[in-house]
């Protein structure tokens, strides 16, 4: 399956929880989508449809393809720890995902296009690749090129958030990744002891 590109608010409502930001029409219709809506009877889920779903909720929030998503568990599967933290700490540690946390980017689907486009550097070299993993130490920054451009501009005014394992200074449009931040420190909603569940079957 490709890249989902059509409405986020229909995906959100899905999950039944603003995955990508907030969003005033999740907020009017909180159930699930479709003629019927809240009134629809559903039947229960069984273990791995809600295993299913906590991964397809991953895959969305985080901009991911099925076999991204799978190479990234397998990746986080080989190193040390938590299978299900590492793999959440690998998804925060995607270029595209910090140029979002640091409010380059109003959403991940901005931050992606950004990189792709060639208006982000890493260390003062252009990089192009959304799935880049950010190390502790480096610096995500602006092009120079770019800094004046109006998405960038008007994301970085209503720049709000801020996270303890970024350091961002508004002079150079530059931001530093100090760490690759623990668990609990990373707000999404996810339940990633049922994603590691649904890959062990």
């Amino acid at each position: 399956m490709a890249r989902y590109r059509g409405p986020q608010t229909k995906i959100a409502r899905k999950f039944a929880d603003a995955i990508f930001g907030a969003d005033k029409a999740f907020e009017k219709k909180k159930y699930p989508p479709g003629m019927h809506g809240a009134n629809k009877r559903r039947k229960k889920q069984s273990e791995y449809g809600i295993q299913l779903q906590e991964k397809q909720k991953a895959k969305y929030t985080y901009g991911l393809l099925e076999k991204q998503f799978a190479n990234l568990f397998e990746k986080a599967t080989r190193k040390k720890g938590i299978t299900g933290e590492i793999l959440l700490q690998l998804l925060e540690s995607r270029l595209d995902n910090v140029v979002y946390r640091l409010g380059i980017a109003p959403t991940r689907r901005g931050a992606r296009q950004l990189v792709g486009h060639k208006h982000i550097t890493v260390n003062g070299e252009v990089v192009n690749i959304p799935s880049y993993t950010v190390r502790p130490g480096d610096l995500v920054g602006v092009r120079e090129k770019s800094k004046s451009l109006e998405t960038i501009v008007e994301s970085l005014s209503g720049r709000n958030n801020t996270f303890s394992w970024l350091e961002w200074d508004g002079q150079k449009m530059e931001g530093k990744f100090l760490n690759v931040p623990e668990r609990d420190l990373i707000p999404e909603n996810i339940k990633e002891q049922l994603i590691v569940e649904l890959y062990s079957k």
